[in-house]
């Protein structure tokens, strides 16, 4: 169950990454209560998977699918830019994710 609530935890944070960049320096009020809420439900939960996950291995990946999540959704949604380089960090970043689920004690 931690590992479910983690992954939600990081999905947040790509919402409260995009959000905030739309409330434009919290200058909007609609997206800069959405990042609020967000960012409140995404540590409320990240500190619930840390219960029973190790520190090290929560908190690099839900700050790897935060980073990941906001550079596919700023390419898809954004217009960001789509460079070798960037999709090469973005797997380098998926391949160190994956590596650290795998060594981390089931729970």
């Amino acid at each position: 169950m931690a590992w479910i609530v983690l992954f939600i935890a990081g999905l947040l944070e790509v919402v409260w990454a995009y959000y905030m960049k739309a409330s434009e320096g919290f200058s909007k009020p609609v997206p800069s209560i959405i990042t609020i809420v967000a960012m409140i439900a995404s540590f409320s939960l990240l500190a619930w998977s840390m219960k029973t996950l190790p520190l090290g291995t929560a908190y690099t990946i839900w700050t790897g699918i935060g980073a990941v999540g906001a550079f596919v959704l700023g390419a898809a949604v954004l217009g960001e830019s789509l460079t070798l380089w960037r999709i090469v960090a973005a797997v380098l970043i998926v391949s160190g994710l994956v590596m650290m689920k795998l060594a981390s004690p089931a729970h």
